[in-house]
């Protein structure tokens, strides 16, 4: 999450993007850390001037409280506009392990 807001302070948009969808992976079970992505998701979109990214953080803002109240949070999804909200994806072993580090 740092990296990315470093990257949105320096007005790189996309590299603060491919931060967040890894973000998100990581942070998507904890509502906080949730919100916040998605938050920083849209900020970049708007500096992205990107309609279809702007439309979808703001419905995926709009979701995340209800995915987290019926605990339908797909694993490994990576938060963007591209994807469909309700799909799991594979999580990568990196960030797998990372995952598995936290719960322990």
């Amino acid at each position: 999450m740092a990296a990315a807001r470093e990257r949105l302070a320096r007005r790189e948009p996309a590299p603060a993007l491919f931060l967040l969808e890894r973000a998100h992976v990581l942070g998507q079970r904890d509502f906080s850390r949730h919100w916040r992505v998605h938050v920083l998701m849209l900020r970049a979109a708007w500096n992205l001037a990107d309609g279809r990214e702007i439309r979808g953080q703001m419905m995926r803002l709009a979701l995340t409280p209800i995915g987290h109240l019926t605990q339908r949070l797909p694993r490994g999804n990576n938060g963007r506009s591209n994807v469909n909200a309700f799909k799991p994806m594979t999580v990568s072993d990196e960030l797998a392990r990372l995952l598995e580090t936290e719960n322990e």
